[in-house]
């Protein structure tokens, strides 16, 4: 009997980031495998277009629902695996006569199935990189001479260097401000495009007005989580910030352990020096940083030296009254901005109580989320808009 994935399975929970990384290996070694990716959802949905599920032979890595749809995704797969051929697939759990009452979240998700080939060489090697792209997919020609699944895929969100000769010029310049708006905001989404009358005779049986549908997937790197400290305590918060697709770099210092083995959900361990760690290692805007060695003098010249980076979160383990004494002596030997203030959080953390190791760790992650995504920790139920963002790309 075929094994299916279910919600419970390790797979179904893993990181965007594992789902990426078997994507590149699968590639590397030669192993058949489909993508799937959210291309659109109407109403309510787990997942946002963008979210991506590979199955490989017959399991499933990745979630693109609860786990309402994962199996069907399966089982879909295999055929897109036998034909070679990529489709799209729209599941309407609106309909209770199909999925039975009280499945899914309401809403009607469109998912584009594609067979994992060299196509995505350029996106799965950027991303492994760290670098971000842009992807361009087809998931509805519209008449034109056009197939679902061609794609082509820009480097840096720049359409002037688009590689793939899948889409043709008039659609590529169609898409191209909306799609760079797009990008720009870290935003996925399905626009629909009109063939424009000056070419319906070059683009099959497609008429003027018809309409193609692309979709634009904007991939970007994961932010990077730089904890600096390599005590007991910093293992949740690297399993965690793992987890929640932070690529997790510990920092040890003053000869403290910097063996991989110790923090085996780290993407790397590394030493080096409090006051130089600016030079030692590469911040940038999309980089937080948890300072955590217990060493006041140690946090004191780590955060110095961090407030000469971009990075825009740099949390402070410890009480309030350390954190006075710190800021004090910051203010003397280098002052403080306003700017420099709000980049520092101390006490770490959001304030959901609790004292243990993970609960602990839960509330650093969880901070540092809200602050890469823009956001003020509150209650969902007080939110008067949608819980994600909302794009209008036709």
């Amino acid at each position: 009997m075929t094994r299916q994935p279910s919600p419970t399975d390790d797979e179904w929970s893993v990181p965007e980031t594992a789902v990426m990384g078997t994507i590149s290996e699968a590639l590397t070694e030669g192993r058949p495998a489909v993508v799937a990716t959210i291309t659109a959802v109407e109403g309510s949905a787990y997942r946002r277009p963008g979210a991506k599920m590979l199955v490989d032979d017959e399991s499933g890595m990745g979630s693109i629902t609860a786990g309402c749809l994962e199996d069907e995704v399966v089982r879909m797969a295999q055929d897109v695996l036998e034909t070679g051929e990529s489709r799209v697939e729209r599941f309407d759990l609106t309909d209770d006569e199909e999925w039975g009452l009280g499945l899914g979240c309401n809403g009607v998700i469109d998912l584009l199935l594609e067979p994992l080939d060299d196509r995505f060489a350029a996106l799965s090697d950027r991303y492994a990189a760290g670098e971000d792209g842009l992807a361009l997919s087809v998931t509805d020609p519209g008449g034109t001479d056009l197939s679902v699944g061609d794609r082509a895929y820009a480097p840096d969100g720049d359409l002037s260097a688009l590689s793939g000769d899948d889409l043709p010029d008039w659609l590529v310049d169609a898409v191209a401000e909306t799609a760079s708006e797009m990008y720009e905001r870290g935003r996925s989404e399905t626009m629909s495009i009109e063939v424009p009358a000056a070419d319906a005779a070059a683009v099959g049986d497609g008429e003027a007005g018809d309409a193609v549908r692309v979709f634009v997937d904007s991939v970007l790197a994961p932010p990077d989580l730089y904890i600096l400290g390599s005590g007991n305590d910093a293992k949740p918060v690297s399993e965690l910030a793992a987890k929640a697709d932070f690529r997790v770099t510990v920092v040890a210092f003053r000869g403290g352990r910097a063996e991989s083995e110790s923090f085996p959900h780290a993407d790397r361990v590394v030493s080096a020096s409090a006051p130089r760690v600016a030079d030692e290692l590469d911040f940038d805007s999309d980089s937080y940083a948890v300072v955590m060695s217990h060493n006041f003098v140690d946090d004191h010249m780590a955060a110095e030296a961090l407030l000469e980076t971009p990075v825009e979160y740099i949390g402070l383990m410890g009480p309030e009254s350390r954190f006075e004494r710190l800021r004090g002596e910051l203010a003397e030997s280098r002052g403080l901005s306003d700017d420099d203030l709000d980049r520092l959080y101390a006490p770490i953390g959001i304030d959901i109580g609790g004292g243990a190791p993970y609960q602990i760790a839960m509330s650093i992650v969880g901070e540092a989320l809200a602050v890469h995504n823009g956001r003020e920790p509150t209650h969902l139920r007080e939110r008067k808009s949608p819980i994600h963002g909302r794009v209008d790309a036709e």
